[in-house]
């Protein structure tokens, strides 16, 4: 297992430096589009879920830009519900952070904000909604974001890899994510009836000053949502029952391809709440990164703990030629709705390999 523990005489200095953001007239920003709507994505053949997604998709986009490039982008609210969205790991100015209330309000149904930072530190990042975390980033807002090196990359130079892999580790909780949703859609059309009437206050919207002041509305007879009993129609915490790599559950995850003599680095992306034990069969690999920060020295091992809101890099060299099973170590999680094999489950497969038997694609055992 590896932990990222800090090593004595690791390099502790800042990675990042603050600096106003620019005017557009001054840099050349990279410009990215990114729009979150509801639609209806498919885990597996014959099993869909309503998600909230970037773009459509899940997970979002990759963004994968350069170290020190300026970014930009334009977000839009294309549901009925608020978002912001959260760049995690990266070193945004505090007004580009996207925590609700903390660093700007959420934007409501159809209004578009402009966030830009610089892409800073180097490694493997990713971005999540920031409102209603646990509904709205198990229900699909999550994301990759790359920032590579701008000139020659520190882990390629002791692994010369040749492929670069991006694996988003995810669980989904398929009656949570549709009777939350449901109900906070609710929630929000009566905020918005409210809005619309000028009768919206802070009772209504959950949202004071500070805690003092909730604790003087609550002494003249406020009652917290967390003390009313409005989960009796649905689940109050999520029951995991897929769980995905990618958006995808084994057997529609895509494998892994590598020849023989070959390098190649996996970018482990944790984008839920569950930690997960990914193994590897039939190799050692190596840790080169943890958080996006190259580690002062490589980790080999054959199994990764990946804690949610990790990020750790690994690189695999191609010496055994097969198809090698590459999974989460607790078995609950390679499963679809309980039925195993499924889940988070793929493949290290070698590129023109024939074996003595199979593979074959087993999906009840």
């Amino acid at each position: 297992m590896f932990d990222g523990a800090m090593r004595m005489g690791s390099d502790i200095s800042p990675r990042y430096t603050y600096e106003n953001i620019p005017e557009e007239s001054e840099v050349e920003f990279k410009i990215f589009h990114i729009d979150v709507v509801l639609t209806e994505h498919e885990l597996v053949d014959g099993v869909k879920m309503h998600a909230l997604a970037f773009n459509g998709q899940v997970p979002g986009p990759e963004i994968r830009v350069q170290e020190n490039d300026w970014v930009k982008v334009i977000f839009t609210n294309k549901t009925g519900l608020m978002h912001t969205i959260h760049w995690h790991g990266l070193f945004s100015p505090y007004e580009m952070d996207g925590v609700p209330y903390t660093t700007q309000p959420p934007l409501m149904p159809g209004q578009q904000f402009v966030y830009k930072f610089r892409a800073a530190p180097y490694g493997t990042h990713f971005y999540h909604c920031h409102f209603s975390t646990p509904l709205h980033q198990a229900q699909g807002m999550h994301g990759a974001f790359i920032v590579e090196a701008k000139g020659d990359d520190p882990i390629r130079k002791q692994f010369p890899y040749t492929r670069d892999y991006t694996m988003v580790l995810e669980a989904f909780a398929l009656d949570y994510a549709r009777q939350g949703f449901n109900a906070m859609l609710e929630r929000m059309k009566e905020k918005m009836r409210l809005m619309k009437l000028h009768k919206l206050t802070k009772d209504t919207l959950a949202v004071f000053r500070n805690y003092r002041d909730l604790k003087k509305h609550i002494k003249e007879g406020y009652i917290p949502p967390y003390s009313q009993n409005r989960n009796q129609s649905g689940p109050v915490l999520p029951n995991w029952n897929y769980f995905g790599i990618n958006g995808k559950s084994y057997p529609a995850t895509e494998p892994l391809l590598i020849k023989p003599g070959e390098w190649i680095r996996i970018r482990l992306i944790n984008g839920g709440f569950l930690e997960h034990y990914m193994h590897l069969h039939g190799h050692d690999f190596y840790q080169v990164a943890n958080d996006g920060a190259p580690l002062p020295e490589p980790i080999r091992g054959n199994t990764i703990a990946v804690k949610p809101g990790k990020t750790a890099d690994i690189v695999v060299y191609g010496n055994n030629p097969g198809v090698w099973t590459f999974h989460d170590h607790d078995t609950t999680r390679v499963t679809n709705n309980g039925v195993y094999p499924g889940g988070m489950l793929t493949v290290l497969e070698y590129e023109g390999f024939v074996g003595g038997y199979g593979p074959l694609t087993a999906i009840d055992e």
